[in-house]
């Protein structure tokens, strides 16, 4: 045997040694490498359809079950739990429309059809007096069943007077810079946008 990294180079007149297994080469086209790859997916697909069960059961594959989360509906525990804001009725347009009632919703799944009920508990002295004279000149069941959209408008007519709202929007177009405290600025004019 020659040493590695040296070529090594066959006498003209010499023959080679035939080799002892000699392997035999088949050509295949790309169509019949493509079929060969299509017909092994398709096994092991069917290999793995045998498998499962066939009905989408949320199984593994194992056999064992995975768990799937129940969504259930929120109830005024999980609405308190996301703390929305208290509303007085005396806190000024602002802290009106800075509700976080949306988010709370979202968050804690609440129903449209508790929306009003759950939201109408985070009303406080002027606000809930307000809104207890409301459900006396309707009924409870009534009251419950508006939409929150509905609510938020009567509570924006009550709360947010065109004098007010007129403030707001001469304060915003007045609104400056103090020193060098853009942070407050940046406050202030968020709130009143």
């Amino acid at each position: 045997m020659a040493p590695r990294g040296r070529p090594t180079r066959l006498n003209p007149d010499a023959t080679p040694t035939p080799v002892a297994n000699p392997t035999t080469t088949t050509s295949v086209t790309s169509a019949q490498l493509q079929a060969m790859i299509d017909e092994g997916v398709t096994a092991v697909l069917a290999a793995r359809a045998t498998t499962r069960n066939g009905d989408d059961s949320h199984t593994s594959g194992t056999g064992v079950r995975r768990n799937e989360r129940a969504v259930r509906e929120c109830t005024y525990q999980d609405f308190m739990k996301c703390q929305p804001l208290f509303f007085r009725g005396t806190e000024g347009v602002v802290d009106l429309t800075h509700e976080k009632m949306e988010s709370v919703f979202s968050i804690s799944n609440c129903p449209a059809t508790s929306q009003v009920k759950f939201a109408t508990c985070t009303l406080q002295d002027d606000a809930l007096t307000w809104w207890n004279s409301h459900v006396k000149t309707t009924t409870p069941e009534v009251a419950h069943a508006m939409p929150w959209a509905a609510l938020k408008k009567m509570m924006t007519d009550k709360y947010c007077p065109k004098g007010e709202i007129k403030k707001i929007e001469t304060e915003m177009w007045n609104l400056k810079v103090k020193g060098t405290d853009v942070v407050a600025y940046n406050r202030r004019f968020q709130q009143l946008a």
